[in-house]
């Protein structure tokens, strides 16, 4: 007999070789029919699969992120089934599940030698899968030597088994079969091909093997498959949102930026209408950190090799850096972070204790080599505008500042309707210290235990992530979800114990010894770039209010009442608020049309009745008609709106 302990503590024994879905079986059926995989002592298996020693289990359902992910990997060897059918001699190379952000499911990378798969050919895949998947195949997990995997594959020709096996040794090799389809794979997959109710093939793409442009370029197919029709219905549904969200396409359509190839790739230009956008985030974020003690700085936008050596970001951050250039015998690199700008001001002049917390801020240019297959939009892009700060404080100290910079975000959160989001601890790797992370193991333990506990004191969600600290300390990533769920990395807040060491910071303390600083990093809006570009997609282009490029559009509905108009324009100018007329010699329909679509927070619309009586017959983006106000009464409304940072 073997003991299985539950999620819930209990201990159960079972006969030895029982699997996850004979205890799932011992405790219902109704949930035996749910499960699709089981985690044995933290580890993702097949619920099918033979347990043969003590284990804590925890049965996996759709619910599960690792459930999810077994039943798309599944999907791929249905879908490789499928290819199999009308390709034969068809070569696979791998097939993963992906949940990123919106896209959700699998792809299988193949070779189909000199044959092409067509858009059309996707639909009579899908059929061919549907019809395996009905068939309610069990998959069967086998465990096979080396040398029978190797004789297998060339026995088919398959060149690329063969290199997935070269890496592999005996004793960890498994083979899985689903009806007529046998891969290498670890698995794990869920019992059977019943499940798999819903199948939609997405699209084919190009990919090199082995992502290496030098390599020949394979066929690959992104699919996506649910337990029921309606889950597949919704999600396609939200993939079509998102298309409409795009902050590439919206960006274009309402005017906030362009790309230009004589700029050169990864540079965007703000137009009028994005850089009204900066400035209200910059303006957001001047009172902000004014009222919690910020001074405001300005450095350069290029220093000398020098200080990127002390820094430490040379030779750790160089493949993110632009090359240097070269003058007076001197090589000076573009900023690619402001915070060794920000050291050299804190050294600027002697420090004691009494200055400490010591905080400083600047929307600062930076330039970061990005490769040019990663390039996207403005959500990954050369030259960033960061809203970044640098705090310079004692231990005692620390706790609270790193708490204030999470309340910081959260405020952020509640001016833009953020609902979800998480905070993702990212600690170092120890096996990599010296390489990766600076070499100070002592120091690293120290201060990941002071975040996490911070984290823990504040009831903050978190999570925590191994190997994705900074080269210098811990950090926060902080993931937040747009209003259709789609997940951005929006900014950061790093802890650094190194830099001080590094530039010989010091503060007098209260014993009058000279000590080093702690430093925290933070960038509570991110980038301009990023940031916009998530609003574009989250607001689907139609801001609020205070944050509108145009916030009014006056709509007369002759050229008979343009004076009136330009009297409304020039009261509301007078007000700061952002107002134009629609003087076009166009139908008042269209004219309110056009504004909808120009997604324009308020429309007024004036003629005969509304001129004689001062008023103007307000409409609502999205909305429709509120009815006639005295313009007095919407200009007070309005900026009350305006000054409140209203979400509408």
């Amino acid at each position: 007999m073997i003991k299985i302990t539950l999620p819930d503590g209990a201990v159960k024994e079972y006969e030895q070789g029982s699997s996850a879905l004979d205890v799932a079986k011992s405790i219902s059926e109704g949930l035996a029919r749910k499960v699709l995989a089981a985690s044995i002592n933290g580890e993702v298996w097949d619920a099918t699969r033979p347990i043969n020693s003590d284990a804590s289990l925890k049965l996996l359902t759709w619910d599960d992120a690792d459930a999810k992910a077994t039943f798309w990997h599944s999907s791929a060897h249905v879908m490789a089934e499928a290819v199999e059918r009308m390709f034969p001699g068809v070569k696979f190379w791998v097939g993963p599940a992906i949940d990123n952000g919106l896209q959700k499911g699998f792809y299988y990378d193949m070779d189909l030698g000199d044959k092409k798969l067509s858009e059309e050919d996707l639909v009579t895949l899908e059929k061919k899968m549907k019809e395996l998947a009905s068939q309610n195949n069990s998959y069967l997990r086998k465990e096979i030597s080396k040398e029978d995997a190797i004789k297998y594959f060339t026995d088919k020709g398959d060149e690329y088994k063969l290199d997935l096996l070269s890496n592999l040794t005996d004793g960890g090799i498994t083979f899985y079969t689903q009806g007529g389809f046998t891969d290498l794979c670890r698995g794990p997959h869920i019992p059977s091909t019943g499940p798999i109710k819903a199948i939609k093939l997405m699209s084919i793409a190009g990919a090199y093997w082995k992502g290496d442009e030098k390599n020949k370029q394979l066929t690959r197919v992104y699919g996506v498959t649910f337990p029921n029709q309606k889950e597949l219905d919704e999600y396609v549904a939200l993939l079509e949102e998102a298309k409409k969200r795009d902050h590439r396409k919206l960006g274009k359509e309402l005017g906030i930026f362009t790309m230009d190839d004589d700029v050169g790739p990864g540079l965007p230009l703000w137009l009028p209408n994005g850089t009204v956008i900066i400035e209200e985030l910059e303006k957001l974020a001047k009172e902000t950190e004014t009222a919690a003690g910020y001074k405001r700085v300005v450095t350069p936008h290029i220093a000398k090799e020098s200080m990127y050596l002390t820094s430490g970001h040379l030779p750790y951050y160089a493949d993110s850096m632009f090359p240097p250039m070269e003058m007076d015998g001197e090589k000076y690199y573009l900023k690619a972070m402001n915070c060794p700008h920000h050291h050299k001001i804190f050294d600027a002049d002697q420090k004691s204790y009494k200055d400490l917390p010591y905080r400083i801020a600047e929307y600062g240019t930076c330039y970061r080599y990005e490769q040019s297959g990663e390039l996207f939009g403005l959500m990954r892009v050369r030259c960033l505008h960061m809203n970044d700060a640098h705090i310079y404080c004692n231990r005692e100290q620390f706790a609270q500042e790193f708490k204030a910079v999470n309340e910081m975000y959260i405020k952020y959160f509640k001016i833009f309707g953020v609902d979800k989001y998480v905070m993702r601890l990212s600690l170092h790797d120890p096996a990599k210290l010296g390489q990766k992370y600076v070499n100070e193991p002592e120091l690293w333990k120290e201060t990941e235990d002071m975040v996490r506990k911070v984290l823990i004191d504040t009831n903050t969600p978190f999570i925590e992530v191994q190997d994705e600290a900074a080269f210098y300390g811990p950090k926060i990533d902080v993931q937040i979800w747009s209003a259709i769920g789609k997940e951005f990395t929006l900014a950061t807040n790093q802890v650094d114990f190194n830099s001080g060491l590094k530039f010989k910071l010091s503060f007098t303390n209260q014993n009058n010894q000279p000590e080093v600083p702690l430093i925290i990093h933070r960038a509570p809006l991110g980038t301009h770039e990023r940031f916009i570009g998530f609003l574009l997609e989250h607001y689907a282009g139609k801001f609020p209010t205070w944050l509108a490029p145009l916030q009014v559009k006056i709509l007369p509905i002759s050229d008979k009442f343009m004076d009136y108009a330009n009297t409304i324009l020039q009261k509301l100018k007078n007000a700061d608020i952002r107002v134009e007329i629609d003087d076009r010699n166009e139908k008042i329909g269209k004219k309110i049309r056009d504004t909808e679509l120009a997604r324009v927070p308020y429309m007024l619309v004036i003629g005969e009745k509304e001129m004689n009586e001062g008023k103007a017959s307000v409409r609502r983006q999205g909305k429709g008609d509120a009815g006639a106000k005295d313009i007095e009464e919407f200009l007070q409304d309005i900026k009350a709106e305006i000054k409140e940072r209203r979400a509408e």
